[in-house]
Formats: C-alpha cells, sequence, structure tokens
C-alpha cells in the first residue's frame, strides 16, 4: 500500500531526472543494485516484471529497501493489466511502470494513490495518457522517435513530462541531447546497469556511472552545483554544554531535536542548526554548504585554487572541509547527502 503521496514520488523522479531500470532473480543480487543505485544518487528505482515468480523477488526486495534504504522509493515495470498493478501495489510498488497505456491500469493506480508512467508514442496516446491522471509519460521505444520528437511535442504540448526509454545511453552526449530537447526524466536499464558488471559483482562501478549520469543531467539542465546553506553549526565556550545551546533552540522555537555522537541537530528537516558537544579550539562557528554533485563540486572548487582536506565520507554522506576559513574566520564545508 501507498504510505508517501504521489505527488512526492513524481517530484523525487523529476528532481533526479533519471530512473534506472533493472530485472535478477536473485534477491541478494537486486538488493546490491538497488543500493549502488542510490549511493549513485538516483533516488527511484523500478524493478522490472519478468521472469517467474517475479512479484515474490519483488516483494522481499521492498520489504527490504523499507527497512533498509527508506529514501529510496522501489517501482515495478512492464506492468500490462490492472490486475498485476494491484498485485505488485500489494507487494509495496510505489511506481508503476508499463510500455504501453492501459486505462484501467490508470484507474486502480489513481484508486490507490500510486503514481503511473506508461508508454505512448503519438501526441494522442500522450493526451489520453494525460487525461487519466498520468503526470509522467514514458516515450517508448526512444531510439525510434529521438530527441526531435520530445522538443516537437512539447511545442503544442508545453505542460506535459515526457520519459524516453529504450535506447538512452549513459554518455554525455547522449544525455545532453535528450534533456536539451526537453526530456524530463531518462529511464535507463541495460545501457546503466550492465550485465557485465552485474555478473563481475561490480556494484561500485554501477554506483559510478549512475551518479556520473545524474551529474550530466545537472549539468545539461544547467542546475547550480551549491544550492545554499545545509546547517549553520555552533560551538559551545569553554566549559558550557552544548546540550544547552540546542535545549535554548528547542525551547523558544520548538525545534525538534535528533542527538549524535559528537553534535545535535535541530531542527531535524530544513536547513538546520548544528551544536557540537563540545568546544573546539576556539571555534564559533562553521557553516555546510549542500552540493548536488559532490565530485563535481570538489573539481570546481580545486578549478579555483580553493584547498580542501580529506573527504568525510560516510554512508549517505559525503563532506569536505576547506583548507582555510571564510574572512570572518569561520570553517567552511561541502556536504552531499544521499
Amino acid at each position: 500500500m501507498a504510505n508517501i503521496l504521489k505527488h512526492d514520488v513524481i517530484g523525487k523522479l523529476l528532481d533526479c531526472g533519471l530512473l534506472p531500470v533493472f530485472y535478477n532473480d536473485d534477491i541478494e543480487t537486486s538488493k546490491k543494485i538497488v543500493k549502488a543505485c542510490a549511493d549513485g544518487g538516483a533516488k527511484v528505482v523500478e524493478f522490472t516484471n519478468r521472469g517467474d515468480f517475479a512479484y515474490l523477488v519483488f516483494t522481499e526486495l521492498a520489504k527490504w529497501c523499507k527497512k533498509e534504504l527508506p529514501s529510496v522509493t522501489i517501482g515495478v515495470g512492464t506492468i500490462m493489466e490492472p490486475e498485476t498493478a494491484g498485485l505488485y501495489i500489494n507487494c509495496g510498488a510505489k511506481l508503476i511502470v508499463a510500455p504501453t497505456f492501459n486505462p484501467e491500469v490508470a484507474k486502480i493506480c489513481n484508486r490507490r494513490k500510486v503514481p503511473y508512467v506508461p508508454g505512448c508514442l503519438t501526441p494522442t496516446e500522450i493526451s489520453n495518457a494525460e487525461e487519466s491522471g498520468v503526470d509522467v509519460v514514458k516515450v517508448f521505444p526512444g531510439s525510434s522517435v529521438g530527441p526531435h520528437f520530445i522538443k516537437s511535442v512539447l511545442g503544442p504540448m508545453a505542460s506535459s513530462k515526457l520519459m524516453p526509454s529504450g535506447g538512452v545511453e549513459p554518455s554525455k552526449e547522449n544525455i545532453a541531447g535528450w534533456i536539451k530537447a526537453g526530456a524530463a526524466c531518462l529511464n535507463m536499464g541495460s545501457n546503466l546497469i550492465g550485465k557485465e558488471l552485474v555478473e563481475k559483482g561490480d556494484f561500485e562501478g554501477i554506483t559510478k556511472l549512475v551518479a556520473q549520469c545524474v551529474s550530466w543531467i545537472r549539468e545539461a539542465r544547467g542546475t547550480p552545483v551549491f544550492t545554499g546553506i545545509e546547517h549553520v553549526g555552533l560551538y559551545p565556550k569553554k566549559g558550557k554544554d552544548g546540550a544547552e545551546i540546542a535545549k535554548w533552540y528547542s525551547e523558544i522555537f520548538g525545534f525538534d531535536i535528533k542527538e549524535g555522537n559528537t553534535s545535535i541537530f535541530t531542527p531535524t528537516k530544513g536547513p538546520r542548526i548544528e551544536v557540537m558537544k563540545a568546544p573546539e579550539g576556539g571555534q564559533v562557528c562553521h557553516l555546510a554548504i549542500y552540493v548536488n554533485d559532490f565530485e563535481r563540486a570538489c573539481t570546481m572548487l580545486k578549478e579555483k585554487r580553493v584547498e580542501l582536506e580529506e573527504p568525510i565520507l560516510k554512508p549517505g554522506t559525503k563532506a569536505a572541509f576547506l583548507k582555510k576559513s571564510d574572512p570572518a574566520g569561520n570553517r567552511v564545508h561541502i556536504v552531499h547527502r544521499y
């Protein structure tokens, strides 16, 4: 059953711009593939309904993902009829994808508040799907029409959100061609999650390729790498307890609190205040700048001759402090959360 809003899923898909798709009949391998995609920055992943007992593999994958990767949305593809859509929704699918448009599938998805992304190949099919509540339309097979089709359709149908699928390649030139033509996101399968990489167990290779594709999508969109303040870090004075500072912000402004090993965050969502538990060499404040592409951000800073300390890599977080403080003496670091 859906436990997140339909449009939250669509928002995650459009924000990232990449929907990886795969099928594997081994649950442990499937878990590693999903984690590799998530580590690369993909927040929505499509498992294909192929092979005997595919729904059993998907069920275990959805349960595992809900527990271990709660920020990742798992959907299912190749759904042709409403009965199969209902089965997978009951098994935890938060997104239904198909190579064709079926009004009855649209009905059950709308009733269950689950996004439906059907395949269409003409303006009439796209329009009919949108009239049935579809927010994103899969252009399939994309290789048969190319980026010029996307650009042509968006001329009279500017509000359509189109996702090419089939023939989309993990190269800067190909991705830029689709995105600059107006594609809202890209659906990539075997070209992204290659059979050879899976067989070799090179899941790090999948992560790197996914991350590179996400980076190329953002670059083609012209998305800024440095997006704003992620948090402000405060340090207590010598002999003081950082918990007192966090408690003050919580009591005065009603912020919730999350305590870690060395610091306390308040509030726990949105731009935050990080209160360090102990003083640090007379430090008063540090600033964390959020970046949506850690590797590209590091490269851009180095091109500006800004030196960075050794990156801090933790599950779900990449960060690096600048070696020099800002003109006011505050330490600054960049952070990316995935």
